[in-house]
């Protein structure tokens, strides 16, 4: 990413030198503040349950709370202007200048990586992910995802709802986010497996833990996460998506699905689908389920999107699906029937 150093930030601190150089937080009151509490896992507060897996001990505070500030992110810092408190003059994400360095230099994918992963993106990794956006921008209207937008649309919804609609189709395990954090689940597990064992691991699927906050109101999945339930063959289009992402991954996962794709379906007993490569691709970038799933919402919303505002001026008249043909629909009398009658 070509908009240069950036100044590792913490929103109740302030770091003083760049990026490439030891860092020396500072409080804001003006001590210095050990490197170890602004790590990626803070504790919790003295006396109350301790985060499962970190070894720092219980006492140690996470940095917001030696802070006077009363807003606390390590994603985002802001400075006010001197005549204006509630009038930003700049603003940094994870220590890079967004509007006077990232603006007119870094690509969107730049910023989505950056604020998801808190680091900057190589360049592989960007094109990559702007690969990625490019083929979920727009399921089509068949979707159920963009349905639910064109609906919102042709009804006179506001933009608000018929977004809303869309995320929430979309949010589900057959074909939306759900899908893709259960099979990027999946994935996490393959890495205590050898990758002879991965086929296995990648087409088992376990009912939700119960009252698990990770699985809590989900139904039991009925096909192993990231294939297609209904589908006969392996689409096209997914099978070019995952071709062009393979060719431009730095992870092991996306190459390794090309080269075992017929033994990983013929264990699923299903064709691979579009969020099982979604998931081997968010996995290969780095990010973690919650974040992949997150991210297969915001990069499907664009179809959604124009797909609503089509409907909006079309109308319901012109709405692209024929009548429903009841095969034993009460009001029309069969052919022999009616000849039986005259």
């Amino acid at each position: 990413m070509p908009f240069g150093k950036g100044i590792r930030t913490h929103a109740c601190l302030a770091a003083t030198t760049t990026i490439d150089q030891p860092l020396v937080y500072q409080q804001n009151d003006g001590k210095p503040l050990d490197r170890a509490q602004c790590t990626d896992r803070a504790p919790l507060i003295k006396g109350r349950p301790h985060d499962k897996g970190d070894d720092r001990e219980a006492g140690d505070r996470h940095p917001c709370e030696m802070s006077s500030s009363p807003l606390c992110t390590r994603i985002w810092l802001e400075e006010p202007e001197a005549d204006n408190p509630f009038a930003t003059r700049s603003a940094r994400c994870h220590g890079y200048d967004v509007y006077g360095q990232m603006v007119g230099q870094a690509r969107w994918v730049d910023m989505l990586y950056l604020l998801f992963r808190g680091e900057v993106p190589t360049l592989a990794q960007s094109q990559m992910l702007e690969a990625l956006a490019v083929a979920l921008a727009n399921p089509g209207p068949r979707d159920p995802m963009v349905h639910a937008a064109m609906c919102g649309g042709v009804g006179g919804s506001p933009a608000a709802a018929s977004l809303m609609a869309a995320l929430s189709v979309g949010a589900g395990q057959s074909g939306g986010a759900r899908d893709v954090f259960l099979a990027m689940k999946c994935w996490a597990a393959c890495q205590d497996v050898e990758a002879s064992g991965w086929a296995e691991v990648l087409t088992r699927h376990t009912p939700p833990t119960w009252l698990a906050p990770e699985d809590a109101g989900w139904p039991v999945i009925e096909h192993p996460a990231g294939f297609d339930p209904h589908g006969v063959s392996t689409a096209t289009v997914v099978l070019q998506t995952l071709e062009t992402l393979a060719s431009m991954s730095t992870g092991p996962r996306l190459p390794w699905m090309v080269a075992h794709r017929a033994e990983l379906e013929r264990v699923a007993g299903l064709p691979l689908a579009m969020t099982g490569v979604a998931a081997a691709a968010l996995a290969d970038l780095g990010f973690e389920g919650a974040q992949g799933e997150m991210l297969h919402l915001l990069l499907r919303l664009p179809g959604s999107a124009a797909h609503a505002l089509e409907q909006a001026r079309n109308g319901f008249k012109r709405f692209p699906y024929p009548a429903v043909d009841l095969q034993d629909d009460p009001r029309r009398v069969p052919t022999d029937a009616q000849e039986a009658q005259a």
